[in-house]
C-alpha cells in the first residue's frame, strides 16, 4: 500500500479474502503474454462489453449525439465502436499493472520531450492535469523518467471497499501514491516542505469527471454543451503558486502510450478566477475532438443542467 494510503478503507476478513484472490488473479494475468492479453482477451471483452451486456450503450449515445451534432449515425456508429475497444483496452491495461517492473514500465509508457520537461519543472512542484482520455492510468510511470519525483494521484474513493483497496494497490507504490480528493490540499500542504520520500510532488487531477453542482458553479461550453468541471486543480496552482501542465496521452498501439505536457500555467501570471480550468477544458476538447474514440464516453458527464434564468 501507498504512503498516503495506509490508513484508509478497513476490510472485514471476507473482503479481505475477496481482495487477495482478485490480486493474486491480476497478478498471474499480468505475467501473460502481450499477445494474449492484447488480441485474444481484449478482442473478448469487446464482444462481452458492446454486443452481449451493451454497457451503457444508451449513455454513449447520447453523448456522442450530443457532442458531435455535425457527424453522421454511419459516424457515430463507427465512432462508438472505436470506444467500445477502447474500453475493452482499458480493462486489460488496468489489470496488467498489477505486476509493474521499471523496464515494462518504460515498454508501456514513452516521454516526449523528456529533456525540456524535466528543466522546467525538475526542481520543483508541480500540478500534472490531465483526462479519462487513453490509459490515464499510466501517468503514475512519469516517475520512472523522474525520480526525485513522486505522482500523487488525487482521486475519488469507489464504494464497494474491495474494489477501492484493489485500486489503490494497483496504483500505489514506488512510482506513484495516491489521495481522496478531498485531502488532498491538505496532503499537499503537509508535505510540500519535505516531499514524499524525500521527492518533489507531482499532484496529479482527473479534473473531467462530473462534479457536485452549486449555486456558484461556473459553467463551460464544452463539445457543445454547457458543463461544469472540478477546479481543484486552480485553487490548488493559485494558493500555492504552483505551475500547472496539460498531460497529453497519444495512444501508440495496444497497450502502449507516449506522454507529453502542454504549459497551462507558470504559477507567477496573475490570472482572473476560472481561467486556468477554461485553458484545461480548451486543451481538452480539442484532444477529444483529435482523437474521440479515446474519451470515456460511458460516464454520465452531463447529469446537471444549467438553469436559464427567464
Amino acid at each position: 500500500m501507498g504512503m498516503a494510503s495506509a490508513k484508509r478503507t478497513q476490510l472485514n476478513r471476507f473482503q479481505r479474502v475477496r481482495l487477495e484472490v482478485l490480486w493474486l488473479m491480476a497478478r498471474f494475468f499480468a505475467i501473460l503474454p502481450y499477445w494474449f492479453k492484447y488480441y485474444v482477451v481484449e478482442t473478448l471483452l469487446f464482444v462481452l462489453l458492446y454486443y452481449c451486456l451493451r454497457y451503457r450503450l444508451k449513455v454513449v449515445k447520447k453523448n456522442l449525439r450530443n457532442s458531435f451534432p455535425e457527424k453522421s449515425d454511419r459516424e457515430l456508429a463507427l465512432l462508438r465502436r472505436k470506444f467500445y475497444w477502447t474500453l475493452a483496452e482499458l480493462f486489460v491495461d488496468t489489470v496488467d499493472m498489477a505486476h509493474m517492473t521499471p523496464a515494462k514500465g518504460r515498454r508501456i509508457l514513452k516521454v516526449k520531450g523528456l529533456d525540456e520537461h524535466l528543466k522546467r519543472v525538475g526542481g520543483r512542484d508541480w500540478i500534472a492535469m490531465t483526462a479519462h482520455f487513453g490509459c490515464w492510468e499510466y501517468c503514475s510511470f512519469w516517475s520512472l523518467y523522474a525520480p526525485s519525483q513522486i505522482v500523487v494521484a488525487v482521486y475519488h474513493p469507489l464504494e464497494n471497499p474491495v474494489a477501492d483497496v484493489f485500486y489503490q494497490r494497483l496504483r500505489n507504490g514506488e512510482y506513484a501514491t495516491t489521495v481522496p480528493m478531498r485531502e488532498s490540499l491538505r496532503f499537499y500542504l503537509r508535505n510540500r516542505e519535505c516531499g514524499v520520500a524525500g521527492r518533489h510532488l507531482v499532484m496529479g487531477l482527473i479534473a473531467d469527471q462530473n462534479p457536485p453542482k452549486r449555486p456558484d458553479s461556473h459553467w463551460f461550453r464544452f463539445l457543445n454543451q454547457d458543463t461544469i468541471f472540478f477546479d481543484g486543480g486552480e485553487k490548488l496552482a493559485l494558493r500555492c503558486h504552483l505551475p500547472v501542465y496539460f498531460v497529453k496521452m497519444e495512444r501508440l498501439r495496444r497497450g502502449r502510450y507516449e506522454m507529453s505536457f502542454e504549459k497551462i500555467y507558470d504559477g507567477e501570471e496573475p490570472v482572473a478566477d476560472n481561467v486556468i480550468t477554461e485553458r484545461y477544458v480548451r486543451i481538452l476538447e480539442s484532444e477529444i475532438r483529435r482523437r474521440p474514440e479515446l474519451w470515456m464516453w460511458s460516464h454520465k458527464r452531463w447529469k446537471y443542467k444549467r438553469n436559464v434564468s427567464r
